[in-house]
């Protein structure tokens, strides 16, 4: 035997025992077998449109149940994997009266939804409306396609080890998307993407796990695509759908909109009374009130993005005052989503009684995937709680805060007056429409329960501060209820 021979077996046996440990070569080899039995290898885009039923994430009616459910009547997804750029056409309507989503109580609703790269928004009457807070999920739910998982682990040099399951033994890719999600593909002998789970850092929950399951997969154009996809996010449903057409390599090209990539996030304050401001400029509001020695903000919301700048607006309105409160007007993950940044600064937690232990098991939960304020701050979160009602007064001015009874949108709902002022601050209850538009022309249960509560409480106010909208006069909420104020 020459010595070149020799060489070249002894350099095939170090590379195929380096294999045999999961080096490299063994992960690239597996995935590689995936990608050309899915049909990846050549798959640029592709669209798919399905149909079932959804769950609204982050907005169960009861802190800790199911999120509530709703029907998908239809989703055409349409994704560029060249440029990460996903577009979601969604027809919907509610399947249950009670929880959050802000959906219409009847009727089906329409919502277009894009992502692309560092950049979310939603299309809403033409214009694009710029969605940071969506960005990290809509990414997620991009890479975690069938397809778009085995090429983000392939991108991200995913290691694989072999894993048995319910007597079936799969190839388990792990890889993380940094900043984005962490995530585990599981390939069964067939080569095709059977389960993922992963986990995405969520403003509330912290690191979140979410299942995400393929079945029945059938071949189109080359490509092997399930014809059915069921997720789980936070240990309940969020998606069962039946695909019914698949459309690999379609033509996708989504623009990012100016208005989208210039975007920055603004804090635009108005004065609405001495020592009270109205901190609006996105989709959702905040108030700040100022009392002797300290500061209360009523609602940090969405997540670090939205409520670090409110806080940090608060303090130059208010040097030298700590913020001392923020209250919390329910567990909405839309309105609850900044509460980490409250702890960071310092501030109580002003919430509903039944809200307590939900948020304390949440906190407990760090974001390590992507570190928010909270665990940079190393500080631990403090509560105020309350049933029915809670003062908060310095002796000049008062700040009452009321448990919102028999809302259809939070059991927990809370809404805060002050009285000397004549303002109440409300969150989802009622958010006023456009200037000199109609009354609704069905009635709204979320505004005529509010009118319900101002009653049975007595309450006397002349302007709503809403935690969504513009400052409107009362008489705004008693006419969407074909009501007349009370004097």
């Amino acid at each position: 035997m020459s010595n070149r021979t020799r060489q070249l077996r002894l350099i095939v046996g170090i590379v195929l025992l380096a294999c045999m440990q999961g080096a490299a070569c063994a992960a690239d080899a597996m995935l590689e077998r995936a990608s050309k039995a899915m049909g990846a290898d050549g798959l640029k885009s592709i669209r798919y449109t399905a149909s079932g039923v959804g769950y609204t994430f982050g907005q169960a009616y009861k802190p800790g149940l199911p999120w509530p459910k709703i029907k998908v009547h239809s989703l055409v997804r349409a994704i560029n994997y060249d440029t990460g750029s996903m577009k979601d056409e969604i027809v919907l309507s509610r399947a249950e009266g009670l929880g959050g989503g802000g959906y219409p109580h009847t009727g089906t609703q329409r919502n277009e939804e894009y992502v692309s790269a560092a950049y979310a928004w939603n299309q809403a009457g033409g214009a694009p409306v710029p969605g940071p807070r969506f960005i990290g999920g809509r990414v997620h739910q991009l890479w975690i396609t069938p397809h778009g998982i085995v090429k983000a682990a392939i991108r991200n040099n995913a290691s694989v080890r072999q894993e048995a399951r319910n007597g079936r033994t799969y190839t388990a890719a792990s890889f993380t998307e940094a900043g984005r999600f962490k995530a585990v593909a599981f390939i069964n002998g067939e080569g095709l993407v059977e389960r993922v789970e992963s986990r995405i850092p969520d403003p509330v929950l912290g690191d979140t796990p979410v299942v995400t399951v393929y079945s029945d997969y059938r071949t189109v154009g080359g490509v092997k695509f399930p014809t059915r996809i069921a997720q789980s996010a936070g240990g309940f449903p969020v998606l069962d759908l039946t695909i019914t057409d698949v459309q690999p390599n379609a033509a996708v090209d989504i623009a990012l909109p100016d208005a989208v990539k210039n975007a920055t996030e603004r804090v635009a304050v108005d004065k609405v009374t001495d020592g009270v401001w109205f901190l609006s400029g996105g989709s959702h509001n905040s108030v700040a009130i100022e009392m002797k020695d300290h500061v209360i903000v009523v609602e940090t919301p969405l997540n670090d993005g939205r409520s670090v700048p409110v806080l940090q607006q608060v303090k130059q309105l208010v040097p030298g005052k700590p913020i001392r409160y923020v209250i919390n007007s329910h567990t909405h993950f839309d309105h609850s989503g900044g509460l980490r940044a409250a702890v960071a600064e310092g501030a109580t937690i002003v919430t509903q009684a039944q809200n307590k232990p939900y948020f304390e098991r949440a906190f407990a939960t760090p974001n390590t995937i992507a570190a928010d304020s909270m665990a940079k701050s190393g500080k631990k979160p403090r509560f105020k709680v309350f049933d029915d009602k809670l003062v908060l007064s310095d002796g000049t001015r008062s700040v009452e805060i009321y448990h919102v009874a028999d809302s259809h949108h939070s059991d927990a709902l809370v809404m805060v007056l002050l009285p000397k002022e004549k303002l109440l601050i409300e969150g989802d209850s009622f958010t006023p429409g456009p200037p000199n538009a109609p009354p609704p022309a069905q009635l709204n249960p979320n505004h005529t329960n509010l009118v319900e509560n101002a009653q049975r409480l007595n309450l006397k106010f002349d302007k709503i501060l809403p935690l969504h909208g513009r400052i409107v006069p009362a008489s705004d909420l008693y006419a969407a209820v074909g009501q007349s104020p009370p004097k």
